[in-house]
């Protein structure tokens, strides 16, 4: 019997708060539960979470994205 592998959940891939791999912008729409419009603009507005390039592929570090998260929290309870 053949199985079609499902794309899990960004979510529930998380082992210690971090995932096992880059992230993709689409992961961080729904870790975020956002458009993935508003992640692109994000991006362009310098005010989401630090992305890089990897070739026309843009990614995100977990610990970038968590560290980003923990400023955020910071920032609000000021």
């Amino acid at each position: 019997m053949l199985t079609t592998p499902v794309r899990s959940d960004p979510r529930a891939t998380l082992r210690a708060g971090l995932p096992d791999r880059y992230l993709t912008p689409i992961d961080i729409a729904e870790l975020f539960e956002v458009p993935l419009e508003t992640v692109y603009q994000w991006r362009k507005k310098r005010t989401g979470p630090p992305g890089f390039r990897v070739g026309k592929h843009l990614r995100y570090d977990p610990a970038a994205v968590h560290r980003w998260v923990a400023e955020r929290a910071i920032e609000d309870a000021a």
